[in-house]
């Protein structure tokens, strides 16, 4: 599994923003594909609060092994004549055809566990790296002016009225899969 392992690999984060707690309300889909952090005002995702967040993070897995296709399907499919009168007479070719395209896929895009996620949202109660509010004292839990949401999310408490910046990217030291 040593082709999984390259360092630029990087998950891309899929984030349903609903407006009201328990993924209920008008919600809104913001995609960030790795790379530098992305800060998105409250403004530009055109909704009045954040009540939940729904995240998805996917990576593209390679499958390096080739597959080659079934050599007795594939001869009959290009050296038979193509007899119209049988209804089942192209199916060699279809499976032939189905064959020689799996056999030249790269890869897919699969589903991350949580357990080893790195992306995740940080919710801000300011300006991400400006001064705090004056209004605003920090998170009551930890003094911090950010809260992060690495799961799904149904109700962000005090954080649904607070929330005026979501940052996607990678926190805490992670970056992209190494």
């Amino acid at each position: 599994m040593l082709h999984n392992r390259r360092p630029d690999r990087r998950e891309w984060l899929h984030v349903t923003v609903f407006s009201e707690p328990g993924y209920l309300g008008r919600n809104r889909t913001l995609t960030w594909t790795g790379g530098e952090r992305e800060v998105v005002p409250l403004t530009r995702v055109q909704l009045p609060r954040v009540g939940s967040i729904r995240l998805e993070r996917l990576v593209y897995r390679f499958r390096p092994e080739v597959r080659p296709p079934n050599m007795f399907i594939l001869w009959h499919a290009l050296t038979e004549r193509a007899d119209r009168t049988d209804p089942e007479e192209g199916v060699a070719s279809f499976i032939a055809m189905h064959q020689l395209a799996g056999m030249f896929s790269a890869g897919r895009w699969e589903p991350v566990r949580e357990s080893a996620a790195r992306s995740r949202v940080r919710l801000w109660a300011g300006r991400p790296g400006g001064p705090p509010l004056a209004h605003d004292t920090g998170d009551p839990a930890g003094g911090r002016p950010w809260h992060d949401v690495q799961a799904n999310t149904p109700d962000l408490g005090s954080w649904r009225t607070r929330t005026r910046y979501l940052e996607l990217g990678y926190h805490d030291g992670s970056g992209p899969r190494g």
